[in-house]
């Protein structure tokens, strides 16, 4: 993980970035994913875990296989999915005519039915310096692409893989990113192949890592998002008022240093234990709490990092189950934001908002604590004020049959106002809220939408 100790300052080098057109609050319904681990054997069906992202409209989920049970459950949902090919098969994914055979048997049963979006070639192929796996990166890339171009499955599917942040030598300040030398070769490469076919470049990032390492030099409430003096990139003068777009930035950096230019740096992993071994510290249900909400947060706030403002980051949480088989330290098993019997190990925020639609256009509140009243909002003259709780996330959903806009934390809506919240390229008009609904928690309204 990237290390957050003082380095020489070097030259700011311009990039040129392509910024998204598609930036509206969750324009794509919910914009993060959660990787969904299997490394267990007590966790729900695929069929059940389908059940569980409808109710948290999640839309996204990244998978370490390419499980066809999973594939199958999730048939004709409405969640994306992006599969990954395991670290051992590289070697055989050299040869172009294997490669084709493994998209035939993996990918192309499951199409179009399947949300199937990308396909992750390997996880952490550099990892404590070992070149064994990244050596075969690229022809297997390559070879995967081609064979959906061939099959003619590739216009909705990127190819890419997840690294580690191992694989730079520098990333602090953010300005200094740079790749190793002993993989620059292969990352040009494959850094030429994402360029070509429009891929993210996806990396694994915790900045809960660096806490542990160093805690007493690293400000916790840097890396957990918490208000802070944050840092200034002395070369850039961007100000970072948290490690994980920090992080990212110093990706983007070093990718610009090896001459590429719009490619997008996405999150593939992050997340925060809620437990861990003696000497993991900041290993706590509280912390784990906090960062995800906070991330959360910023996820449906539409936010870029500071070098890329207007590009919505893109992050997938992990994990969306703590998992018992896990081997290692603790913390490798408690990064679950469920139990496997789908109890929450925490609240973050996440909702189970009613599955109902009709044409009809409706509010509904719901908090997703326990022990909670369902129902927390004030009317009064046409005003609805969402309230805010520090031991409970409460959020709204305004729904009508073709829309769908979640908002969160404290927001006045006013009749007749134009309501533009969170970057939300198309505000919407209110016209008309109820001033009396004392205990229900659905509430029709008429809404407008332009």
């Amino acid at each position: 993980m990237a290390a957050f100790f003082p380095r020489m300052a070097i030259r700011y080098m311009f990039l040129t970035l392509f910024f998204s057109a598609d930036i509206g609050f969750f324009g794509r319904v919910a914009s993060f994913g959660i990787n969904y681990g299997q490394v267990a054997n007590n966790l729900p069906s695929p069929d059940k875990v389908l059940e569980l992202f409808s109710n948290l409209k999640v839309t996204k989920t990244r998978i370490y296989d390419t499980n066809p049970e999973i594939l199958s459950a999730f048939s004709k949902s409405n969640v994306e999915v992006i599969v990954t090919v395991e670290n051992e098969m590289l070697i055989q994914l050299n040869d172009p005519q294997q490669a084709l055979q493994w998209v035939n048997g993996h990918i192309k049963p499951y199409l179009p039915n399947t949300k199937i979006t990308g396909i992750q070639v390997g996880n952490e192929l550099f990892t404590n310096g070992d070149t064994t796996f990244i050596q075969y990166l690229v022809p297997a890339v390559v070879n995967i692409h081609n064979a959906l171009v061939r099959l003619g499955i590739d216009s909705n599917i990127h190819v890419s893989t997840p690294s580690s942040l191992e694989v730079l030598q520098e990333s602090y300040p953010p300005s200094a990113g740079s790749f190793k030398s002993e993989i620059s070769g292969v990352m040009s490469q494959f850094l030429s192949f994402l360029s070509t076919t429009k891929a993210p470049f996806w990396i694994n990032a915790y900045p809960y890592f660096a806490y542990k390492d160093d805690p007493n030099r690293i400000p916790l409430d840097y890396v957990l998002f918490n208000p802070n003096e944050g840092m200034v990139d002395p070369n850039t003068n961007l100000h970072y008022d948290n490690m994980l777009y920090a992080q990212v930035d110093a990706v983007t950096f070093a990718i610009a240093r090896l001459n590429f230019s719009g490619i997008e740096v996405r999150v593939s992993e992050t997340g925060w234990p809620s437990k861990g071994d003696p000497n993991e510290v900041g290993a706590t249900l509280q912390n784990a709490q906090t960062y995800n909400r906070n991330l959360l947060r910023r996820q449906m706030a539409n936010e870029g990092t500071p070098l890329s403002p207007r590009m919505r980051l893109e992050a997938y949480f992990f994990a969306l189950f703590n998992e018992d088989m896990k081997t290692g330290a603790t913390s490798e098993r408690n990064y679950g934001l469920f139990q496997p019997d789908e109890t929450m190990t925490y609240n973050v925020g996440l909702s189970a908002f009613a599955a109902s639609s009709t044409s009809s256009t409706s509010i509904s509140l719901t908090s997703s604590a326990t022990n909670t009243k369902p129902f927390v909002a004030l009317f009064e003259k046409n005003i609805i004020t969402f309230l805010w709780s520090d031991s409970c996330t409460y959020f709204a959903e305004i729904r009508s049959n073709t829309h769908t806009f979640l908002t969160m934390g404290q927001q006045n809506l006013h009749h007749g106002e134009e309501f533009n919240s969170f970057g939300r390229s198309s505000p919407f008009t209110v016209a008309a809220l109820s001033p009396t609904y004392p205990t229900t928690s659905h509430i029709p309204a008429t809404t407008m939408w332009r």
